[in-house]
């Protein structure tokens, strides 16, 4: 486990983490993308998370943000040959921190001027809590490792959670991408969506994983529901949604290392547990190229 508290999803996460020793013994669109005029002139800015900065993959900078130099911006910004580019994603951020300084790191949408032509935004798992609730499903796993415990606690009394949360976070993305507009009025907005984090298939594979069974075809149907949100609100807002969970479908938690694109609670290649690696971060990359690059 790395020893820096990462966030995916809130404020308690390194919280949730820690909890994982003690609770356990423990793809984009189908259609080919047309040619593209040059990007050069380009004047690129990222917004979002911790999904964009990439905590735990050398090198890093930013300090507690956690950047990496291979994130999907970095890469990106590489294949467009833009002319100008800063990455302000951070580690824990919300769609409050668009607006508010986190730590050292100024308000994400300051960045943003008449000038950028490019903004990529990936932001939303941390405003629905998603790392205070991987760290709750990994702590009630053991109690139920056959059934599912954490769909239990969130959904009981008949509401879902984890819904209300992904509703109340829509407007919120609204917010955001209206946000982007206003700063930068000539830019091409793309919003990304989050890569396929459980298996697809619903099978787990506690403890090394530590999610029951029941939990993992819930926790894939909460991301998808997100990722849903987010298209919806990229298609009211007029810009492009980028799919990263399509094109990372197979390369899971749960896959052996070598195949392995998203880490688990222990990770085995350089990355923030429950996030992209490298490679998951170069496929993201490849999405948001394929997009931007679709007339």
């Amino acid at each position: 486990m790395v020893s820096q508290t990462y966030r995916h999803g809130g404020r308690q996460y390194g919280k949730a983490l820690a909890a994982f020793g003690a609770a356990t013994a423990l793809a984009a669109g189908a259609a080919a993308p047309a040619a593209a005029a040059s990007h050069d002139g380009e004047a690129y800015v990222a917004l979002g998370d911790s999904y964009t900065s990439g905590p735990g993959i050398p090198q890093q900078s930013g300090g507690d943000c956690a950047r990496s130099s291979v994130n999907y911006p970095s890469l990106t910004a590489k294949k467009l040959h833009v002319s100008s580019f800063k990455d302000v994603s951070c580690s824990g951020a919300t769609t409050d921190d668009m607006w508010r300084a986190q730590g050292a790191n100024p308000p994400q949408l300051n960045a943003l001027g008449k000038r950028t032509t490019l903004v990529t935004v990936g932001i939303g798992g941390n405003d629905i809590g998603f790392g205070g609730i991987i760290g709750t499903c990994a702590q009630l796993s053991p109690t139920d490792p056959a059934g599912a415990p954490c769909r239990k606690q969130f959904a009981a009394g008949g509401t879902d959670q984890l819904v209300n949360r992904i509703d109340a976070a829509a407007p919120k993305i609204a917010k955001v991408l209206k946000a982007v507009h206003q700063r930068a009025p000539h830019a091409r907005v793309a919003l990304v969506g989050y890569p396929a984090i459980m298996p697809d298939n619903g099978v787990g594979c506690f403890p090394a994983v530590p999610i029951a069974a029941g939990d993992v075809p819930y926790l894939r149907d909460t991301e998808k529901r997100l990722d849903a949100m987010l298209q919806q609100q990229a298609r009211k807002a007029h810009v492009r949604y980028v799919d990263t969970y399509r094109p990372t479908v197979g390369h899971d938690v749960c896959k052996p290392a070598a195949e392995r694109w998203i880490e688990g609670a222990h990770p085995e290649n350089p990355a923030a547990p429950f996030h992209p690696n490298a490679k998951g971060e170069q496929a993201m990359a490849d999405s948001v190229t394929g997009a931007v690059r679709r007339r």
